[in-house]
């Protein structure tokens, strides 16, 4: 699923950063670039515009009037360097907020939730895929927020006492979550991920190698737990 994304900012700086982080994500398309919003108003009705990357404090009019205009069926994700606006944003039903200047990880994550929504959306309206929140992510409390994983981005997950730290294969630090790792493992969709170790789940799609009694993901060493080998060879050999 690829997403047809339109930039709208008058500032070219700005346009051109977003215009280069639009083109490192894969499942985004750049179909429209605009310096006000006017401009783009009269154009959007036309257009099949799944996200708009929309900055607020513009001439003539400003993006928040614009994001009142706006189909459900475009998301908005608001780009500012006012933080003022933030409580009125999600009153529109901006799926985020990115506070400027923000970095390309904080794009990716934004954009991620926009695609975790589609999906929803597309699973919804599509009976022969597959209804279950296996085939999106899920969310988990990081630091007063709540983030939403998608599982295809996880590569593993470590148990710590009472926390859980996920490792991303986007994220350059992993995300600490203040819950015990059975009770993940109850969340997570069995046969993409496995608990191979008492204080290890792995995605299963993300190995590299197995070696005797470790498993290779992102050059990572996980050691697999004898309570665990069985059910974890099992997996494999019918993968």
């Amino acid at each position: 699923m690829v997403l047809n994304c339109w930039i709208v900012d008058d500032e070219p700086l700005a346009v051109s950063l977003l215009e280069s982080y639009v083109n490192k994500v894969p499942f985004l398309k750049l179909t429209g670039k605009f310096s006000n919003a006017l401009s783009a108003m009269q154009n959007i009705a036309t257009e099949k515009v799944d996200v708009l990357f929309l900055d607020i404090q513009m001439p003539e009019v400003n993006g928040m009037d614009f994001a009142h205009t706006i189909s459900n069926n475009t998301r908005v994700i608001f780009t500012t360097a006012f933080s003022e606006y933030a409580v009125e944003g999600y009153r529109v039903n901006a799926l985020d907020y990115l506070l400027k200047p923000f970095s390309f990880e904080e794009f990716v994550a934004a954009a991620k939730k926009a695609y975790g929504w589609f999906e929803i959306v597309q699973q919804k309206s599509n009976p022969d895929i597959e209804k279950t929140r296996e085939n999106v992510g899920i969310f988990v409390k990081s630091e007063y927020k709540y983030l939403h994983i998608l599982y295809d981005d996880v590569l593993y997950i470590e148990g710590l006492k009472d926390y859980v730290k996920i490792y991303t294969q986007d994220s350059l630090k992993p995300i600490l979550s203040l819950m015990s790792l059975k009770q993940l493992e109850e969340d997570l969709p069995f046969g993409n991920f496995v608990r191979v170790h008492r204080s290890y789940i792995i995605n299963v799609d993300k190995i590299s190698s197995i070696n005797k009694n470790r498993i290779i993901i992102d050059k990572k060493q996980i050691p697999i737990g004898e309570t665990y080998k069985k059910q974890f060879m099992n997996l494999i050999d019918k993968k």
